[in-house]
């Protein structure tokens, strides 16, 4: 710590305002601090969870592409690094200080991975939020070693600096964190539980490949649907091509380009401007989609989004397409399907990550009749919304918790 800096919070609960400064510590004098096996034992397709660093994020212990280690190994790897309830975990290697709080008896064995074990020293809640502030953040960035790999020694972790109250004073701010996680893990389980839902309808509600209906049909509607080109239903129009000189700091044209796609919607990222007297393109209108169509990354190809409200002054950049069509907000949906997945899949050059107004011309769908495209767009348009909605009370409760591990926490 500086000489002559007070170590209070800059926020503080009332009762506890008068109780003076924390105290300075390293992590080794109140915690057992050790890490996983070195060794790689066999892997098997069933037996126990072996976790790693890539496992561990969020909080929690992440099961996917997990590895199956026997009982012999099981045990023997925790002779020295056995993981039980209110214990720690810490990733040291590439995902370095993402963390996992044990809530339940584990069933699993650690390689690469900081165990930092409850010795009761200190509150475990309190030392397991102390650990996500901006000051340990801090000490584990200028610890890092290695080049492309990067790794943290686990002397490093034990001689992290963290600071404490009294003990009443770690229940009530442990408690308090505890409380926020549990009100951000509610909403994230209902934003899945709502995403879970419109995939499962957008494979229902349109044709499967080969087949003219859908499995889930809202009541009145039995006809075929019909394949047609999808040009026939939407207008194409491109983006802008600009160079760097063409890019001004404020005022000027908005240009809109991948990073303002998220969701399904536009969003303020990265913007930017260009001089309004090189545009040679349309401005976007209302409802209007906008496609990926050229990026270094292949799953960013086909992300799309609608514009939902007006904007003035605002066009797509060169490596975007935009559509327009009557029943916007079924296109929007349609480019959500696996099956238009699958058709950009198929134009995709080996090389280039594109696809080519060419190729849009080329593609054929299954659409319903006006009526029916109408109903289908206004029901996911509704899904879109309560998503929005579950997002953004989720991205408000994330920023609440960083402002406050920067506010509670020295």
């Amino acid at each position: 710590m500086n000489e002559g800096k007070k170590c209070i919070p800059k926020r503080r609960f009332k009762e506890f305002q008068n109780d003076g400064e924390w105290e300075e510590r390293k992590l080794d004098d109140m915690a057992d601090v050790r890490d996983g096996t070195h060794d790689s034992p066999q892997y098997f397709s069933q037996g126990h969870p072996f976790i790693t660093s890539k496992n561990v994020g969020g909080g929690y212990i992440n099961y996917d592409d997990v590895q199956y280690i026997s009982d012999e190994a099981f045990e023997e790897i925790n002779k020295r690094s056995k993981v039980d309830k209110n214990d720690i975990l810490m990733g040291m290697i590439g995902t370095i200080g993402n963390m996992a709080l044990i809530r339940e008896k584990p069933d699993f064995a650690i390689k690469n991975v900081a165990l930092i074990k409850d010795t009761k020293k200190v509150y475990y809640l309190y030392l397991y939020h102390y650990l996500q502030s901006s000051n340990v953040i801090s000490q584990l960035n200028s610890g890092m070693d290695g080049g492309t790999q990067k790794f943290i020694a686990l002397n490093k972790i034990r001689n992290l600096n963290i600071l404490i109250p009294y003990g009443k004073e770690q229940q009530a701010v442990g408690a308090f964190f505890s409380n926020l996680d549990n009100l951000i893990t509610l909403h994230q389980r209902k934003l899945e539980k709502i995403k879970a839902l419109k995939n499962a309808y957008l494979s229902e509600m349109f044709p499967a490949e080969g087949e003219s209906k859908p499995k889930r049909r809202f009541a009145g509607f039995k006809d075929d649907w019909e394949q047609r080109k999808l040009t026939d239903e939407v207008e194409l129009f491109s983006g802008l091509t600009y160079s760097p000189n063409d890019v001004v700091n404020e005022g000027g044209t908005l240009v809109l380009r991948s990073s303002n796609v998220k969701n399904g919607e536009i969003i303020n990222a990265d913007n930017v401007y260009v001089k309004s007297d090189v545009v040679n393109v349309d401005n976007v209108q209302e409802g209007d989609v906008i496609v990926v169509v050229r990026n270094g990354s292949r799953s960013l190809i086909g992300k799309h989004g609608q514009i939902k409200v007006k904007m003035d002054n605002t066009v797509i950049g060169a490596f975007m397409t935009g559509m327009r069509s009557s029943n916007s907000f079924f296109t929007n949906a349609l480019l959500s399907t696996p099956v238009f997945d699958k058709e950009v899949g198929k134009n995709l050059g080996a090389t280039i990550n594109q696809i080519t107004n060419g190729m849009f011309q080329n593609m054929h769908f299954m659409f319903p009749n006006e009526e029916e495209q109408i109903k289908i767009g206004d029901y996911f348009t509704q899904l879109d919304n309560l998503i929005t909605l579950h997002q953004r009370k989720l991205d408000k409760l994330q920023n609440i918790k960083k402002a406050y591990l920067n506010e509670m926490f020295i």
